[in-house]
């Protein structure tokens, strides 16, 4: 190669910023530095290690548990899934389960750790993913409780998880994966209260999506009219009450609010208060 190539590329090569040295030029490490420095990144490594050992125990003990729950509390049909562990692990599972089941109203969040506790002795069985699935329903953990739901329906093939289902799509923001399930031929089948809380979701995720018109004719095909006090009817009525007032029928919203109230014995709506708000404001 002639020295006259060789010097017009070595002049095309990008110059080094002037004031920095080449790489592995310049001040020589201390060993002893580099050696603190590993052993702190090893330290941090093993202190969170800890911590996530120390959180997957946590779940696996679980809360306290009552001595007055033994597990015998539970369903025959959902003891009868819980035979094929070590006697043993059954019944612990069997007392996580049915401590989950007496607080799932009044604690929620504590009844979803005694279900993880059960999950993580026996996440193979259906009926503990299930339980699982609506105790994090009832916390509040949508993400989580339409995982394990999930998993339940692929272990047995159940459909009554749909609403649920449905409606963590509509928590975690998806109103069109509810309606999707909400379509599901299974729903055809559906008992009559399980028909109806799919209603219930199928009518809010229309109108999350601000589609109030559609939202009222689902409600309008459901059994409104029932003579039935079932807290689902109470449920329907209401439901429909305060869609016809978000669409501004304020007259219709009141007749229904008050048809209600006169079927809900248990006092599980505000159908009464929110009935004597709306007659003040059309009288007022």
């Amino acid at each position: 190669m002639s020295t006259v190539v060789a010097e017009d590329r070595r002049s095309q090569r990008p110059s080094r910023p002037s004031g920095r040295r080449p790489a592995g030029q310049g001040k020589r490490q201390d060993p002893r530095s580099e050696r603190r420095r590993s052993d702190d990144r090893g330290r941090g490594r093993d202190r969170t290690q800890a911590e996530e050992r120390s959180a997957t125990q946590a779940r696996y003990d679980g809360p306290e548990l009552p001595a007055e729950i033994t597990g015998r509390e539970l369903d025959r049909a959902v003891s009868a899934q819980l035979k094929g562990l070590p006697e043993k692990l059954a019944a612990r599972v069997a007392r996580h389960l049915a401590a989950a089941g007496m607080l799932i109203d009044d604690d929620p969040e504590t009844a979803y750790q005694h279900a993880l506790a059960a999950r993580a002795r026996a996440a193979r069985l259906a009926v503990v993913r299930e339980a699982t699935g609506e105790a994090a329903y009832a916390a509040g953990h949508y993400a989580e409780a339409l995982a394990e739901l999930r998993a339940a329906k692929r272990m047995n093939g159940a459909t009554a998880y749909l609403p649920i289902m449905a409606d963590c799509h509509r928590a975690l923001g998806h109103p069109d994966q509810a309606l999707k399930l909400a379509k599901s031929p299974s729903v055809a089948n559906f008992a009559p209260e399980a028909k109806a809380e799919m209603t219930l979701v199928e009518a809010g995720a229309r109108r999350d999506l601000g589609q109030l018109d559609a939202a009222l004719r689902t409600l309008e095909m459901a059994p409104l009219n029932s003579k039935s006090r079932a807290a689902w009817v109470v449920r329907l009525r209401y439901a429909y009450a305060d869609t016809l007032l978000a669409a501004g029928r304020e007259t219709d919203a009141l007749a229904w609010f008050h048809r209600t109230q006169a079927i809900d014995g248990e006092q599980i709506t505000d159908a009464a208060e929110r009935a004597d708000e709306l007659e003040r404001r059309i009288n007022g």
